[in-house]
Order: C-alpha cells, then sequence, then structure tokens
C-alpha cells in the first residue's frame, strides 16, 4: 500500500575522526519519491552507504522491507537499484559484457527492459565504458539499476556534473517510475532545484543531524522568507528567524513558522515562499551563527 515505510531508519548514528551523523530516524515511503538534502559533507552519502549496507551503524537501526540489512543483505539488495556518482563498472569491457557479468547476480534481471533503456538511452552494447562521457555513464548506471524490477531505487548524487538536458530528462524517468510501477525512489543531491519539481517528501540534513524529514507541502506551508530594512532587526526579532543574511539595503531571513511572521511582519516586510536552496542556505548559516 502506498505510503508504508520501505526504509525505517531509526535513532543511526556513525562517527568518523572529523564528522559524526547523530540520532538520524526517518521513513522512506513506498511508491513515493524521498529526496535528500544537504551540503556537501552533511552525511549523504555516510546515510545511503549504512542504508546500502556497505557501512554498518554505529547505533540505531536499519531496516529495509521491514528486514534488518545486516542479516538479510542478499535479498534486500536484489530489490534495490543503486545508481551512485560515480561508475562502478570495468571500464575496458563493452556494455554487453559488461552486462554478461551484471545480470546473473539478478533473479528477476529482465533483457527487454535492459534493451529499452539502452536504446532510449542511445547507448551501444558494443561501446566501451572507458569511451563514454559522465552523462553517459549515468545513463547506463540507471539502465542496469532499471533494469532488475528492483522495487526501491537509491541514487547517490546522480545529477551532479550532468548538463540540464540530461538532469531533466532524468527527472521525467524518476517521475514515470513512480506513476508506472509504484516503485519508492530515494535521491541525494545538492542540487536542490531537481527536487522542487519531483520530491514527495524532502529530508534535510545539515552537518549529520536531521533537520526535517516532511512532505514538501508542509515544508512550503512552515518556512517563509522575510525581507524588510533593517530597523526591523532588533534582537527579539532576530530570535525568530532560523537564519539571516544582512545587506546594505535591508535583510532576508528565513522562518520556519510562517503564520507566526505573517502575523509579526505583515504590512512592514515582503513575506515569499523560499525555494529548498534557500532553506539550506539560511539553516546553515543560522547552525553556524550558533555555533551547531
Amino acid at each position: 500500500m502506498k505510503g508504508n515505510a520501505v526504509v525505517e531508519i531509526r535513532n543511526a548514528g556513525k562517527r568518523y575522526k572529523r564528522f559524526s551523523m547523530n540520532d538520524v530516524s526517518l521513513d522512506v515511503k513506498e511508491g513515493l519519491i524521498t529526496g535528500l538534502i544537504g551540503a556537501n559533507g552533511a552525511g549523504k552519502s555516510t546515510l545511503i552507504k549504512l542504508v546500502m549496507g556497505m557501512l554498518l551503524p554505529d547505533a540505531g537501526d536499519i531496516r529495509v522491507f521491514g528486514e534488518s540489512v545486516a542479516t538479510r543483505e542478499i535479498e534486500i539488495k536484489e530489490r534495490i537499484g543503486y545508481v551512485a556518482d560515480e561508475c562502478h563498472f570495468y571500464e575496458h569491457l563493452t556494455i554487453g559484457a559488461m552486462k554478461s557479468i551484471y545480470a546473473p547476480f539478478y533473479k528477476q534481471w529482465d533483457e527487454t527492459v535492459f534493451a529499452k533503456y539502452l536504446d532510449r538511452f542511445e547507448l551501444s552494447p558494443k561501446a566501451k565504458i572507458r569511451s563514454l562521457s559522465k552523462g553517459m555513464k549515468m545513463k547506463l548506471s540507471l539502465a542496469f539499476a532499471l533494469s532488475h524490477r528492483a522495487d526501491l531505487l537509491i541514487m547517490d548524487e546522480p545529477t551532479a556534473g550532468l548538463d540540464p538536458v540530461f538532469r531533466r530528462e532524468l527527472l521525467d524517468i524518476l517521475a514515470e517510475l513512480r506513476l508506472d510501477e509504484r516503485k519508492s525512489i530515494l535521491f541525494s543531491t545538492h542540487i536542490t532545484t531537481d527536487l522542487d519539481r519531483i520530491a514527495d517528501y524532502i529530508a534535510f540534513l545539515d552537518r549529520g543531524k536531521l533537520v526535517f524529514n516532511e512532505s514538501r507541502e508542509k515544508i512550503f506551508e512552515r518556512y517563509a522568507l522575510v525581507k524588510a530594512e533593517r530597523e526591523l532587526l532588533d534582537e527579539d526579532v532576530r530570535k525568530a528567524f532560523v537564519g539571516i543574511r544582512e545587506t546594505t539595503a535591508g535583510f532576508e531571513a528565513l522562518t520556519d513558522d510562517r503564520p507566526s511572521a505573517e502575523r509579526l511582519f505583515s504590512g512592514y516586510a515582503r513575506i515569499e515562499r523560499p525555494t529548498l536552496e534557500e532553506i539550506m542556505f539560511f539553516t546553515a548559516k543560522g547552525a553556524a551563527r550558533h555555533g551547531h
């Protein structure tokens, strides 16, 4: 049923020398696209590697399709299509030869689907992988990930370094998948405009902590960008904001309580809908100011 959790992360933690992810809990819901956003180094790849079983958590519990990743890794991976920002194929092989190695790992491999995506992406089975551009390698990763009837597609920064035309094409494919087959998608990116259009839920990580995991509608109901003259900025007003940017002309500030901002500033300020990028920028700025 749409809306069940296919990934359940509870109080997950992972520590490194210079970075730690603490107490992260979130669900990835069935049949929906969950966007994972945050600056580079916020912990997005760490979280995805924990879900994939590539890393073990130091704390907490992670379940995929209701099973523990640690104990049911092979069964779980059968049902996941994974696309990373780096190409993990043997560069000296042709696409066809790589497929002969890759396909036997998956009981549900579908040759017809693979051929359909190669055709759509204009990839020849005879092409050597090393001859492909970054965008073509990403298309190839996607063709492999979509050809074994995966129930969950996990994509780690798939649009980094891609041209806008293919970024748009990729987002169209994801939107199609969601409509067609009720597949679940977890998509991490620092290019938030990719998600403004297609994400159902957005999880925001900042310095290893989860800021929110909410439906896109709720986020834009809650957050607002306030633009006004600097005279308005006294100490109490400053406390009402998540983050502030001051300019010679005035200030822009983010609030996570839109109704209060509308009551307080109506008639004194412009109140606008922020982009996801602005929410990220002002939250990180505010966290730096408060020393978090």
